[in-house]
């Protein structure tokens, strides 16, 4: 199974070009996927996923032909994927485990299409737990005062190996520095519905405010915090009654949830950026 995800200005065509290029290439269309933001000078997104004897080895030959006959005419911004190929994930954990556990635990199961390469935690807690599930733990210990040389050793595990780096509860901020060197998007779960409670502490400032729904945020990670774009989110009912532990206990899995569907859409090749925001197919 091959994907192709497209990105360009909108104008007529566009689908006929990219189906006649696959057809022409032996290639079935599957599942096709488009939105655009406005058909008069917006921008065009889309999705396809095709079967084609042969792509494995015929991919690099296939991305330049299209670039040839129709990415490179008309604009556009793409990938052919290999769908067949899981992910390569690396997940970054500080003490609380229930969206890393999550994770692993559908991976296991084949429930999502990645392969978890390594854990890196700040704290040890959790190093039992991750090995019995048979993914490597590293543990890099983080102070204000080694913040910089943490970063170093998290890169030199990181850098070049993997496909996505996913943020599973990570409570540590990370430098401009680290997200332009690690060569993969980032993924945070953060523990409200953003762009509401940014930051420390969100549960406890719901409380607070008296709200009646909190919920959770899966976004990419940018410089600014809290503020990438959003790729999933969901919420639940709170009342009066429920202090800040009760808000987390409940929260607990609406975070896990949110963060598996993220981890899923993007893996699946399905959220395509539109400046500072997504579409999700």
């Amino acid at each position: 199974m091959g994907r192709l995800v497209v990105a360009c200005p909108d104008r007529p065509g566009i689908v006929a070009a990219v189906s006649r290029f696959l057809y022409t290439q032996g290639a079935n269309i599957a599942q096709s996927d488009q939105y655009s933001t406005d058909h008069e000078g917006g921008r065009f997104f889309l999705r396809m996923e095709f079967h084609l004897a042969g792509l494995v080895e015929r991919l690099a030959e296939l991305d330049t032909a299209f670039a040839i006959a129709v990415g490179d005419p008309l604009g556009m911004e793409w990938r052919m994927i290999d769908a067949g190929r899981p992910k390569r994930v690396a997940i970054l954990v500080s003490r609380e485990d229930h969206c890393l556990l999550d994770l692993l635990w559908r991976w296991r199961r084949g429930e999502l299409p990645i392969e978890i390469g390594l854990v890196i935690s700040n704290h040890a807690d959790l190093a039992e737990d991750v090995r019995r599930l048979d993914a490597p733990f590293e543990h890099v210990p983080v102070t204000r005062a080694t913040r910089a040389g943490a970063e170093e050793r998290q890169l030199a595990l990181l850098a070049g190996r993997f496909d996505l780096v996913v943020l599973a509860r990570y409570m540590q901020i990370l430098s401009p520095g680290f997200l332009e060197r690690v060569g993969a998007p980032v993924i945070n779960i953060h523990h409200s519905f953003l762009p509401a409670f940014a930051g420390a502490g969100p549960y406890e400032r719901a409380r607070e405010r008296g709200v009646k729904l909190i919920g959770a945020t899966a976004h990419y990670v940018t410089e600014e915090l809290d503020a990438g774009p959003i790729i999933e989110q969901d919420v639940i009912r709170v009342t009066h009654r429920d202090d800040t532990h009760a808000m987390a206990r409940l929260g607990a899995d609406i975070e896990r949830t949110v963060l598996m569907r993220a981890v899923r859409r993007h893996c699946e090749d399905r959220v395509l950026l539109n400046g500072a925001t997504t579409v999700v197919f």
